[in-house]
């Protein structure tokens, strides 16, 4: 409110152009202002690997990593029934078309550990069994954190996601 008045302008108009200019890959669902985003484009990307996140958001930190080498699926949300969120209302059917016409390896599930999260996780677990080995991410413990003040759900996730070492 303290802007003068054509630095707001400015800003709105901008949102406006972003509003009108980005849209959803036609592959995967993520934010970008082409047909396909730059991962889907990219070549150097294994194509043979899909991590299913809920939002834009979630790819975001993943690609924050930099560990992660393939491609994604955006579902666009979770299932939610308390809110009126079904999985028609979620970008699943076009995961199970992508899976089951090209030649994919695994889908990564990377998903909110919440129960909508662990919902839609069964449920596309259950879909996508028949086509393609399912995985999901390892939950634990935040780096830096105390065994103490961890809730036992958190701890128990920890120790089934252990590696060798």
């Amino acid at each position: 409110m303290r802007q003068p008045q054509e630095k707001i302008k400015n800003f709105s108009n901008a949102l406006l152009n972003a509003k009108s200019q980005v849209g959803q890959c036609s592959t995967c669902f993520h934010l970008t202002a082409n047909d396909e985003c730059e991962i889907c484009c990219n070549s150097n990307r294994s194509k043979e690997l899909i991590c299913v996140v809920a939002d834009s958001r979630d790819l975001l930190a993943l690609e924050r990593t930099r560990e992660y080498k393939g491609v994604y699926h955006v579902l666009g949300g979770l299932i939610s029934p308390m809110d009126g969120v079904g999985p028609e209302l979620l970008n699943i059917s076009s995961l199970i078309k992508r899976v089951s016409e090209e030649a994919i390896d695994e889908v990564i599930l990377a998903l909110t550990p919440s129960i909508e999260g662990d919902t839609t996780s069964l449920y596309l677990a259950k879909l996508l069994k028949v086509f393609v080995k399912v995985t999901r991410i390892a939950y634990g413990l935040p780096v830096g954190s105390e065994l103490e003040y961890a809730d036992e759900i958190t701890l128990a996730r920890a120790l089934e996601g252990r590696t060798d070492i």
